[in-house]
């Protein structure tokens, strides 16, 4: 890896573009280095992982919405003999809907998007900034199965395409802070899905370069969305970024060009949304034939809950098996769980939002609620997608009454650990103590996850699977639930035919059972 300083540079300085952190960003996904067996695998488990989560999400309202707005606008059927004997045709495919019904790849990569980050169930990646950097592949994905005719792609470049965007987004967020200064993560999102669509596509660097910059000029916004009463644009903003950076490269690929230096220019992000005009950034990216490997970097998730909570369920229903008492709002004082300082001031006590104690709040603040979280866990010795959720669970007087009693505060050594960039020292838990009614005071700790590669039980290719057929079991046949795994384990070999396979197609009549709202188009 090289590290490369950026800074803001006045006008008169003249920036060259080969010293631009966006060209730099373009050379790396302009590499045709290959992809390692191992990443390669990587790539098919955060595939099947996203499946995952956007089946379990596909009757909920705000993915009911956004796949409406993307049927309505299709594309016609045009399919081609292949030399392997099958069809491809123009467009992407919807998660929910039948396969041969394709709409344009922008508006995939919106409608599946929002479906894979509804319920904030697939992977992450915590350093200087928050990712999620899963939420690259709708978009490459629905480009990869859009172009493959015209390109001539398979799903080799579809692989190389989504190790690209997970290498620029997580390099993005071990070196520059968005959060710091209220600015949403998705920033990073728009350049790293634009990369990988540049990779897929066998762009050049120009191209490239000019999407990453439009890419990342419409996709800054507010930290707003995350704060207070949550809303449901929670999953809609990765899904927006995705959206952009498909029509970026569209624009950079007709001659458009972006506002430059967009990162260093004296009216650019780094100096009036970012550390200012003295700040300086040193940005990991690989050097000319370094193997993109970042996805080895990110970590899943077992519940479906905000990161820094996994690894607090887990040892909330370690404490449920070991200490029932302390479960029991009658025999409990206090509970104070001590942690990072991302923990605390975001999805902690210290965030001050009256809301993470409301027991009639959106699931979108509640699951960004480490009170309500650790509360509910403790209680029930376990977390689910939804019946955590559910207002009659989180109404319950016995958890409304224990809630209440659980507070954050910040610990120096956890927010140091958190923020190390040492894998085998960063952590995302801390330590809580609980005392009881009857003055004895109960202690645990927990640095990582039981499901992150460090962590007592690490994720692997079964575990993703079983993550899958768990929540497709409801809305997919279990044909269909054969079917995409059998395909998605294939996908370094699939050919542009089988590209249009990686979706999945909900039970007859599951879709039509729901509301479909009505809005412009």
């Amino acid at each position: 890896m090289k590290l490369h300083n950026v800074r803001v540079h006045r006008s008169e300085e003249n920036l060259a573009r080969q010293d631009q952190l966006a060209w730099k960003i373009a050379e790396v996904a302009a590499d045709p280095v290959d992809v390692s067996a191992e990443v390669t695998e990587m790539v098919i488990n955060r595939v099947i992982d996203n499946a995952a989560v956007a089946a379990a999400s596909l009757t909920r309202r705000p993915v009911v919405s956004a796949r409406s707005q993307a049927l309505a606008h299709p594309l016609p059927v045009r399919e081609l003999e292949e030399l392997t004997g099958g069809h491809t045709q123009d467009g992407a495919t919807v998660f929910g809907e039948p396969a041969s019904l394709r709409v344009s790849p922008e508006w995939a990569a919106w409608a599946n998007g929002v479906a894979v980050r509804e319920l904030d169930y697939h992977d992450t990646f915590l350093a200087a900034e928050y990712s999620h950097p899963g939420d690259n592949i709708p978009p490459i994905t629905a480009v990869a199965q859009h172009a493959a005719r015209a390109f001539g792609l398979s799903g080799r470049e579809l692989v190389r395409g989504i190790a690209t965007g997970y290498e620029i987004q997580i390099d993005l967020a071990k070196a520059i802070s968005l959060h710091a200064h209220k600015i949403d993560h998705v920033a990073h999102l728009g350049p790293s899905a634009a990369a990988g669509i540049g990779t897929l596509l066998g762009l050049s660097p120009e191209v490239i370069f000019q999407a990453v910059g439009q890419a990342l000029h419409t996709t800054t916004a507010t930290r707003q969305s995350r704060k207070g009463e949550i809303s449901s644009w929670k999953a809609h903003a990765p899904a927006f970024a995705g959206k952009m950076a498909v029509e970026a490269i569209d624009r950079a690929m007709r001659g458009e060009t972006s506002p430059t230096p967009i990162y260093e220019g004296e009216d650019g992000v780094i100096a009036w949304l970012l550390d200012g005009k003295d700040a300086r950034y040193d940005v990991p990216l690989p050097e000319q034939g370094e193997a993109k490997r970042a996805i080895l970097d990110s970590y899943t998730k077992e519940h479906s809950a905000e990161y820094q909570a996994q690894a607090w369920i887990d040892l909330a229903r370690k404490l449920h098996r070991e200490h029932p008492e302390a479960a029991d709002p009658s025999r409990v004082d206090s509970i104070v769980i001590h942690t990072s300082h991302h923990t605390h001031f975001v999805i902690g006590s210290g965030a001050n939002d009256p809301q993470k104690y409301d027991p009639t709040a959106s699931r979108e603040t509640l699951d960004h609620s480490i009170p309500y979280i650790f509360t509910v866990a403790l209680q029930d010795g376990g977390w689910h997608h939804v019946d955590s959720y559910r207002p009659s669970r989180a109404q319950r007087p016995e958890t409304v009454e224990l809630w209440g009693k659980v507070t954050t505060t910040e610990d120096p050594e956890w927010t140091r650990r958190y923020h190390s960039i040492d894998p085998a020292e960063k952590a995302f838990g801390g330590r809580v103590e609980i005392r009881m009614a009857d003055g004895s005071v109960i202690t645990d700790e927990i640095a990582v996850a039981d499901a992150h590669p460090l962590g007592a039980r690490p994720f692997a290719r079964a575990d993703y699977v079983a993550k899958f057929r768990m929540l497709a079991a409801d809305v997919l046949e279990p044909a269909e639930i054969d079917r995409f795994l059998d395909v998605a384990e294939r996908l370094p070999s699939l050919t542009a035919a089988e590209l249009g396979g990686l979706t999945i197609t909900a039970k007859p009549g599951l879709l039509a059972s729901v509301p479909t709202p009505k809005g412009l188009f």
